[in-house]
């Protein structure tokens, strides 16, 4: 039973892998026997693999690629397949979000949020994960197998609760409001799952979401953690390896089943 859910020997694409928790996945995977191939925005040498994931560098490769840029996406898939084969499975974990200390603009009411930051969040979350399944899903579709993960977030499930940010005005002396763009991105991530899974379900290449609730990371205000845990059932975030599992279970042969999935772990918090 348990080697269902191995992924020993299997190549998996983590985009954004050498983030908060694209360096969960990836360590996770390769220290699983998998073999990693990282996207990343930003160039990354051997040595600095070693130093990042100690003694899985000869598991782990890094790919200068952004999910932005189609031609550089396309040079890395053809060297990945050249070395380790076609991808078993793409986890589009990329993502960007407002930072709660950006510009006022930022992070000020609806009717004046700039297309720019629109475009920028929207970019990376929608139009990047469509590029890298542009990209990885013909190959894995000629090869009639695959598993695609899409890494969503509560706030495509739910808008975001302004009044968590209330605490803002009463602190700071001016309105903050959650942007609009990075739930729209996180919504439009569920559709295009959907229709991806539905599109790809013939050849044998399943997609899926998997929605995560809040992270525990110290770059929270004390203020917006006590209201936020309110609203959780489970009454504490998430603890930062608690997401690998779930992704682990989608790129194994024990989800071969599962396509068009929306996998909420969450704490509950989409449950009231």
């Amino acid at each position: 039973m348990n080697d269902i859910f191995s992924v020993d020997g299997k190549v998996i694409i983590v985009t954004g892998g050498l983030g908060q928790l694209g360096t969960q996945f990836s360590g996770s995977l390769a220290k699983a026997g998998a073999k990693v191939a990282i996207y990343s925005r930003r160039p990354f040498s051997r040595a600095e693999t070693e130093a990042k994931f100690p003694g899985l560098s000869d598991r782990i490769t890094v790919y200068h690629a952004s999910v932005q840029d189609e031609a550089a996406l396309r040079a890395a898939t053809d060297e990945l397949i050249r070395t380790w084969g076609v991808p078993h499975a793409l986890i589009n974990n990329a993502g960007i979000d407002s930072k709660p200390s950006g510009p006022a603009e930022q992070n000020g009411p609806f009717e004046t949020y700039p297309r720019q930051f629109w475009d920028e969040v929207i970019g990376v979350n929608l139009t990047g994960v469509m590029l890298c399944c542009q990209v990885v899903g013909p190959h894995m579709a000629e090869a009639r197998r695959g598993s695609i993960i899409n890494v969503g977030s509560m706030y495509g499930m739910v808008s975001p609760n302004q009044a968590l940010y209330a605490y803002r005005e009463k602190r700071d002396g001016k309105p903050f409001f959650k942007a609009v763009s990075y739930a729209a991105s996180k919504s439009g991530l569920l559709n295009l799952t959907r229709y991806l899974a539905t599109y790809w379900a013939a050849k044998n290449v399943r997609v899926n979401t998997v929605t995560f609730g809040g992270v525990k990371t110290a770059n929270f205000d004390k203020e917006f953690i006590d209201a936020f845990l309110q609203r959780v059932p489970l009454g504490r975030q998430a603890e930062i390896d608690e997401f690998n599992g779930v992704v682990q279970f989608l790129a194994s042969d024990a989800s071969t089943y599962m396509t068009g999935s929306n996998v909420v772990v969450d704490g509950g918090f989409t449950a009231w």
